[in-house]
């Protein structure tokens, strides 16, 4: 493991409402940039590296925007908006110098590889960056769930996070000013308190197979890198 690092291959979840900035809907570009940007610096340090990202910024399975269309057929289009944002994302990181992958749990061959986990793992040994996309491939499942798998299939070190916030707090700070942040939570904090770090079944998942959750700021410049170095300000699930 390269010096001065804690994890050597980790998953980064990110939600799709982070490649926002400051618009209501879709792609900032500038923001994709600067999170681009944070994914190189951590590439650079010689960390294999993988993403989830979600499609919140384009399309939700449940949420008004899909309240007339059956759940099944919301949630398979949501998946389709996670192929776009992976897309804009591994455009952003090549445009640096970023050699990446973008890999579909629902094949669509003319755009992104399929998911398939030998191949996912080679990659990443060849130091390329893996972008998830498609979800788990079945409805139901949220892009938590399908990062919680992947992160697990592929063997990594840890699952981190990234959030609008430093940390895991009790309530919204931005809405409550007497939220209390944790440093360290256990899983089973998390699922008794509800305190929506990520969905019950990726908790779950993370729980029984010992993947430690990091939740940090992905909005503060430098936080991910030192994150991974076992340093700066996060939340640790564990």
């Amino acid at each position: 493991m390269p010096e001065g690092l804690k994890y050597r291959r980790v998953l980064l979840k990110l939600s799709g409402e982070g490649l926002m900035g400051d618009k209501a809907f879709g792609l900032c570009t500038d923001t994709v940039d600067r999170i681009a940007n944070e994914i190189k610096t951590v590439h650079d340090m010689g960390v294999e590296l993988c993403l989830v990202i979600g499609a919140g910024n384009i399309f939700r399975g449940v949420s008004d925007a899909a309240a007339n269309i059956e759940r099944t057929s919301a949630d398979y289009m949501g998946m389709l908006a996670t192929v776009m944002n992976a897309l804009a994302m591994q455009s952003a990181l090549e445009a640096k110098g970023v050699d990446t992958r973008v890999q579909s749990a629902i094949p669509m061959d003319t755009v992104c590889e399929p998911f398939i986990r030998r191949r996912a793992q080679r990659h990443l040994e060849k130091n390329r960056v893996l972008i998830f996309a498609g979800g788990t491939g079945n409805p139901y499942f949220t892009t938590d769930t399908a990062a919680a798998l992947r992160a697990i299939e592929l063997g990594c070190d840890a699952l981190l996070k990234g959030t609008q916030v430093d940390g895991v707090y009790s309530a919204d700070p931005k809405k409550d000013p007497n939220a209390v942040r944790y440093d360290t939570l256990a899983y089973q904090d998390v699922l008794a308190r509800d305190l929506r770090v990520m969905d019950t079944s990726a908790i779950a998942l993370a729980r029984d197979n010992k993947l430690p959750i990091l939740v940090f700021a992905l909005h503060t410049s430098g936080a991910f890198a030192e994150v991974v170095s076992g340093r700066g300000t996060f939340t640790s699930v564990q």
